[in-house]
């Protein structure tokens, strides 16, 4: 009888347990390859999550860059190339449950590699990798893109992300592969405008290509992945909004070949303890997601590499963050990962999609 009574308590707690884990939700990719917007539904199971292509919506256009509005159902999609002042993206407006509901084309002054919206939701920035440009657009009450208010060309190509501080008093831009560069900026909240910090270009250490970044949640810390180094780059923030270089973490020995292979895309767990960046292997079988620690002082630990599928490339933590969402280019998946209280990364779905996918969102 007691025996019975344990393992009824136990099946309670577990199912408990199911009950109050992550809730359906959605993610969201571009296409570039077919013109489309994909989203994908995501089902938590007894083992794991069930992820399913539930719509595809024909834009008619290639869309590479995806950003989303954090309290409105809005997405901002644009175009990995195209003629400037004739970049065409799109506005996506979804239904309350998370389906497309419509969408507005919007002409961006450049291509983008990355956007972004400022903390107080009033501005979209872009960063244009082909030739260098940031573009900082106004939105309107109802978030949708207008003018832009901010053009600036720094003389250097492959720009990668922007990004404002938590605090939205600064900016800053990243440049990879040989223009390896680091700029910050005064970042003015009330019109959008950039005003250059001295020195304006932080030097990043020789080779290391910070392509995309990640705040701490709590801490005045900055990480980038090194799109070249293969690894993970840690700057202090300072009062003043200049970054200074505290930490190069890296993922793999120095004796391994770095030619052919590339980091992607970088994430901090919202609880700041973990830390997960894609490293790509673009002409050899060298993928994977690698793991970090993240130290009570903002220092990270390399915790290890989790295997992925061919060229993992754009990465999004689920709504709860419980999960991360991993999307292969050459791979054509989509894959989640259970995130462990160890952080380790524990594979919970798949799904077969387009090739190609830049990035992705989820809500």
């Amino acid at each position: 009888m007691k025996l019975l009574r344990r393992l009824l308590c136990l099946g309670l707690l577990s199912a408990a347990a199911f009950a109050g884990a992550e809730q359906p939700f959605h993610v969201y990719a571009p296409s570039h390859t077919t013109g489309k917007l994909l989203v994908a539904s995501a089902t938590p199971t007894a083992n794991g999550l069930e992820l399913k292509l539930a719509q595809e919506i024909k834009l008619g256009f290639p869309v590479s860059t995806i950003a989303q509005h954090p309290t409105r159902p809005l997405l901002y999609l644009a175009p990995p190339s195209g003629e400037e002042g004739k970049a065409k993206g799109a506005v996506i407006t979804l239904q309350n449950d998370g389906a497309y509901l419509r969408h507005a084309e919007f002409m961006f002054s450049h291509p983008s590699a990355y956007l972004s919206l400022d903390q107080t939701r009033r501005f979209l920035l872009s960063a244009d990798y082909g030739k260098g440009f940031v573009d900082i657009y106004a939105l309107d009450e109802t978030g949708v893109p207008g003018k832009r208010v901010t053009a600036l060309n720094e003389g250097r190509p492959t720009a990668h992300c922007i990004r404002t501080s938590p605090d939205n008093r600064f900016a800053y831009v990243s440049y990879v592969k040989e223009n390896n560069a680091l700029y910050q900026y005064r970042f003015e909240a009330a019109t959008g405008q950039l005003t250059a910090l001295e020195p304006k270009n932080v030097g990043p250490p020789e080779g290391t290509g910070p392509r995309h970044m990640a705040f701490h949640p709590s801490k005045p810390v900055l990480y980038f992945s090194n799109e070249q180094h293969l690894g993970v780059s840690a700057y202090n923030v300072e009062p003043s909004g200049q970054l200074k270089l505290r930490q190069v973490c890296d993922a793999v020995s120095k004796d391994e070949p770095r030619d052919g292979v590339s980091s992607s895309d970088i994430l901090v767990t919202p609880d700041g303890r973990y830390l997960f960046a894609g490293i790509r292997g673009h002409s050899r079988a060298f993928d994977w997601i690698s793991r970090y620690r993240v130290k009570e002082n903002g220092d990270l630990e390399l915790l290890g590499l989790t295997p992925a599928d061919k060229v993992p490339w754009g990465l999004a933590f689920s709504p709860t963050g419980e999960h991360l969402l991993v999307t292969a280019f050459d791979g054509a998946t989509l894959t989640a990962y259970k995130i462990t209280a160890a952080g380790d990364l524990t594979k919970a779905g798949s799904l077969t999609w387009d090739k190609q996918i830049f990035a992705i969102v989820t809500r």
